[in-house]
């Protein structure tokens, strides 16, 4: 019987090459995940006009997790995509946190001259679910002289305190260091009272070393100096710019995995690469799987299976490591199935041997 139902989302492009590979290696490291794959994805949108049913996130509520590929299609705008799939699901599953782990993998070179490993091992806490996700607003006299948009940011008391409190445990767990975007010389009202936030829970952790840095500096320090990085904790925009900088100095999307958490467990987490979906490229066999393996590797450790989640982490790295199998972005000739496979057969050698 299986110990776990896991629902996948492949999405479109490379989305479903990733995918595929990701579940292959999942099944070397804990056989006998029962999978349930949902074809919902702007391809679908196009055929139905709608990216999932509306009662999409009643049927995955009996899942375990979801494995989600990228999503994204010509022709379909990006908002009708997040707004029609992911934020849904996202906050239907109370996935307030988007944590985001970046650094430099064995074998593989940093952006950054002279750049270590060492440097570069970052996690990146991103509220998911407010800020800028927020649909109030809306255009205003369209079409005339006078015409304007009103874009409203939220920031609530529950999102941010739980948001914070979530990264300053995280920050405990590591390296003890805290940095907090913000941007409270520019924004009146959101960025101070964020800041008001986190001070105040500062003093519930006084082991933690803690900085708050504008989000223009705070880039700049992920270039300059992100040896000083620990856990950078952000609200929902700030965050994911953040994030995909510091995935892009440390190898590149491709290398950048991420999970959309569900703190409480009393519903399931969803896991996805932080790249695209790349559709120019989809379907040739030379996307970099990296990233949505690792992504099944969060999905492992939140479900608890520490050991499985170890064994592919410790794959991964042996098989770049290794440096003969790579993908194309990676300055190698191997395809997206090749590069899935040495990584699976290197879980089935260490779960079997240690």
């Amino acid at each position: 019987m299986s110990r776990y139902r896991v629902a996948t989302i492949p999405g479109d492009g490379i989305g479903v090459d990733v995918t595929a590979e990701a579940i292959r290696v999942l099944d070397a490291a804990l056989p006998g995940i029962e999978w349930t794959e949902f074809d919902w994805s702007c391809e679908n949108y196009l055929r139905t006009g709608a990216m999932m049913p509306a009662d999409g996130p009643d049927r995955l509520t009996e899942f375990d997790a979801i494995l989600l590929g990228a999503v994204g299609f010509p022709g379909v705008p990006d908002h009708i995509s997040l707004w029609g799939l992911l934020i849904p699901l996202r906050r239907a599953f109370g996935q307030y946190v988007n944590l985001r782990p970046v650094r430099l993998l064995p074998g593989t070179e940093s952006a950054l001259r002279d750049r270590t490993a060492a440097d570069l091992d970052i996690l990146i806490v991103r509220e998911n679910s407010e800020g800028e996700y927020s649909e109030i607003g809306g255009t205003h006299n369209p079409g005339r002289p006078d015409e304007f948009v009103l874009q409203e940011s939220v920031f609530t008391r529950v999102g941010c305190e739980r948001i914070i409190r979530y990264a300053f445990e995280r920050a405990a767990q590591r390296g003890g260091r805290l940095c907090s975007a913000t941007k409270s010389n520019g924004l009146i009202h959101s960025m101070p009272y964020w800041d008001s936030v986190f001070e105040r829970i500062a003093t519930e952790y006084p082991g933690v070393e803690t900085r708050q840095m504008h989000v223009d500096a705070l880039a700049a320090e992920i270039v300059l100096h992100p040896d000083r990085l620990d856990v950078i904790v952000g609200s929902n925009l700030f965050g994911d710019i953040l994030s995909d900088l510091a995935a892009a100095v440390t190898g590149g999307l491709g290398m950048a995995p991420s999970g959309n958490i569900n703190p409480s467990g009393d519903a399931p987490s969803m896991f996805e690469a932080v790249h695209g979906s790349a559709p120019d490229i989809a379907g040739q066999g030379i996307a970099n799987p990296v990233a949505q393996i690792l992504a099944a590797a969060m999905m492992l450790e939140q479900l608890g299976e520490h050991d499985a989640a170890a064994a592919i982490d410790r794959a991964v790295c042996d098989v770049l490591d290794k440096g003969d199998i790579r993908t194309a972005d990676l300055g190698g000739t191997a395809t997206t199935t090749d590069l899935g496979t040495a990584i699976a057969q290197r879980v089935a050698e260490l779960v079997v041997h240690g």
